[in-house]
């Protein structure tokens, strides 16, 4: 199994082929609007827009399995992320990333690169650097802020 391989639905509702971001860079976040660690998004977004020129992008999949950190909608999250912090990377529906309802994605992002607490996910805004071949090469904490990800980035970036 590779990154390519997934698909998710977008907070549209379109489903989106991971093959499309074949060559790039990726970050995926799990996210929550209502999480102390949701202004995040400000240095993240400034994260994409310094280096998406160069080949990243960002996805965001809201997630509710931490503290209820994400009760709204599909509608709410991307009125949340555009109003408060001007979010244009990708932004995924609500998914789980832990248990037995965990998005298939999430699950291979953990086999890959295990953390603190196993495979287990800790807590929102855990972040996957994965490298333009497709390989899942750092994982972050919610701690872990946009400026400690820039060190890694700029070492992979051409």
């Amino acid at each position: 199994m590779e990154i390519y391989n997934f698909s998710a639905k977008s907070l549209s509702g379109e489903e989106i082929n991971f093959d499309k971001y074949k060559g790039k860079i990726i970050l995926i976040v799990n996210t929550a609007s209502k999480c102390g660690f949701t202004y995040q998004y400000k240095g993240l977004e400034e994260l994409y827009r310094k280096y998406k020129d160069k080949g990243l992008v960002i996805l965001g999949f809201p997630c509710n399995q931490f503290g209820n950190q994400e009760p709204g909608n599909e509608n709410s999250i991307k009125e949340g992320c555009l109003i408060n912090y001007g979010v244009s990377f990708q932004m995924f529906s609500k998914v789980d990333v832990n248990g037995s309802s965990a998005h298939p994605l999430f699950n291979y992002l953990k086999s890959c690169m295990s953390g603190i607490l196993g495979s287990r996910i800790k807590w929102n805004f855990t972040k996957f650097l994965i490298d333009q071949n497709g390989v899942v090469i750092k994982r972050f904490g919610s701690i872990d802020s946009a400026k400690k990800i820039e060190f890694f980035l700029k070492q992979i970036i051409s």
